[in-house]
């Protein structure tokens, strides 16, 4: 069999990657991973699956990037998620932008909020998805790519040994 065909992304592969989400509009990144991201490809559903789809075929080393609409991935921006609060009713550890807010409506379903304005008078909280209504560049950096071993497949990414109290026992590297 060709090497090259060997060493692409497939299913069954373990696969690393860098990886950063650019803002289209802007060219400012968004998020960057610090450390490579490791997963079983066609097992652990890490990325979006758009973005998964074009590594298929790629090889360690290979460098890609992949446009997302973002509304597609999580739909429209929805205003009535977004709320403006009086400060004085908001507890003093939430009123720090970036914060993430958990919050639960009466039927007890929840959803994690996130802080996005403070001022002396005023807190806005928002509902949305981050990248929810843009167009950003996940810009791919492939390290390495070969076959995953059964324990890989098993639980979808790298396996390390862990000792515990009764020996040693495997837990996937998150």
């Amino acid at each position: 069999m060709n090497q090259q065909l060997e060493d692409a992304i497939a299913d069954n592969k373990y696969v690393e990657l860098m990886y950063k989400v650019i803002d289209k509009k802007s060219g400012s990144v968004l998020t960057e991973v610090e450390y490579p991201l490791g997963y079983v490809h066609g097992i652990s559903e890490v990325l979006a699956p758009a973005v998964t789809a074009e590594l298929e075929g790629k090889l360690a080393g290979d460098v890609i990037e992949v446009p997302i609409d973002c509304s597609q991935l999580y739909g429209p921006r929805d205003d009535s998620l977004v709320i403006v609060e009086a400060i004085e009713n908001v507890p003093e550890e939430y009123r720090e932008v970036g914060t993430s807010i958990l919050m639960e409506n009466e039927k007890g379903q929840t959803k994690s909020f996130l802080v996005t304005r403070v001022d002396k008078k005023t807190i806005t909280i928002d509902g949305n998805n981050p990248l929810c209504g843009r167009e950003v560049i996940f810009k791919l950096e492939i390290k390495e790519v070969r076959d995953a071993t059964d324990e890989e497949i098993e639980f979808g990414g790298k396996v390390d040994d862990v000792p515990d109290v009764e020996g040693t026992t495997k837990v996937p590297v998150q």
